[in-house]
């Protein structure tokens, strides 16, 4: 397993000048390294994708408590016209705060977002749920807490949630509906931290692939999931479900350090390393894995603009990354774009 990422460190370090024909593999797993392209402006441009934006039909509320923070909050999600995005409205304050990179705060184990005093923590959850379910504008209100509800660690009660609701064609103060546009992927990205990568390629269609490495806990151990969000009933069966893991052995020390007081074996899955396991069974065979696209997912629907497309159209790559790095990855997707969202490519 320590091999696997020794073979990978490599190639990190050369992939924006890497551009060869052949596949790099790595037990079993395979990404195409383009041909290099002729000479941009930039990395990344807006294109329309065919698609119209959505928001939701009706109200969802949903209350529980916030992973960390242990305090109970209330969450109501109501449509938002086209061109809008999703925004967040904490505890009443007159501030609307953009679900968007730029308001990012924090990135202490989960991912919070504010603008002056108004903030609210732990928003990957949700959001990964409406990027995955297409739901592009949506006002969202938290109050009695500034953590949104952990629910049973996953985003499966938010997806079922926005079914309930009903998703429906976004429109304007005119009536008027709005073609989607996406961010698509001309050349390389990539971003480092030791270990930890991620990196993009230009590709046809989204893709995400992830890795993780706990050799620690060998009921973990390394583990690899890809997957194409071809539409939101890809995203309700293979990653809504997978839920937040921890070592069991940290437990003590996280909530020392003011963390993780919401947290239960019935909000997330518990691994000891010494007996594995303890609250089974998994989803998935590799569920923390799956958990961890779906943060990402979360994270770069932060990209998002003007009620557009969250994800880029690129195969996206990530390896043992964090919250931090999932965030400095959607800056750099976002500091490479040449036009703006309502200028189609």
């Amino acid at each position: 397993m320590v091999g696997v990422c020794k073979m990978w460190r490599p190639m990190l370090f050369s992939f924006p000048f890497l551009y060869a024909k052949q596949l790099s593999t790595v037990r079993g797993f395979s990404v195409q390294v383009p041909v290099k392209p002729s000479a941009m402006s930039a990395k990344t441009v807006w294109k329309k994708t065919g698609e119209l934006q959505h928001t939701i039909s009706s109200v969802i509320i949903k209350a529980g408590k916030g992973l960390h923070s242990g305090d109970e909050a209330v969450v109501r999600v109501l449509p938002a016209m086209a061109g809008e995005g999703r925004y967040f409205i904490i505890n009443r304050h007159d501030v609307r705060v953009p679900a968007s990179v730029k308001n990012v705060t924090d990135t202490t184990l989960s991912v919070r977002i504010g603008r002056g005093e108004s903030s609210v923590a732990t928003v990957e959850h949700l959001l990964s749920a409406l990027e995955g379910m297409g739901i592009d504008n949506c006002r969202i209100e938290v109050e009695g807490g500034n953590e949104v509800p952990l629910l049973d660690g996953s985003s499966k009660e938010w997806v079922e949630a926005i079914e309930e609701a009903g998703p429906c064609i976004a429109r304007d103060n005119f009536g008027n509906d709005m073609e989607k546009m996406a961010l698509v992927l001309c050349e390389p990205i990539h971003v480092l931290k030791d270990e930890s990568f991620i990196a993009a390629f230009p590709a046809p269609s989204t893709r995400l692939s992830y890795g993780i490495d706990f050799p620690q806990a060998a009921a973990i151990g390394c583990q690899w999931f890809s997957w194409c969000p071809v539409d939101s009933m890809a995203y309700k069966q293979n990653i809504a479900p997978s839920r937040t893991f921890c070592i069991y052995e940290q437990i003590q020390q996280l909530r020392t350090a003011g963390f993780i007081k919401g947290g239960s074996v019935d909000n997330a899955l518990v691994c000891s390393i010494e007996k594995g396991w303890l609250n089974p069974p998994l989803r998935f065979p590799e569920e923390p894995c799956r958990h961890k696209l779906l943060d990402l997912i979360g994270d770069l629907s932060l990209c998002a603009q003007n009620g557009h497309q969250g994800l880029p159209i690129a195969h996206i790559v990530a390896y043992k990354a964090s919250h931090a790095l999932h965030v400095k990855f959607a800056d750099a997707v976002l500091a490479s774009k040449s036009t703006d969202p309502n200028v189609a490519a």
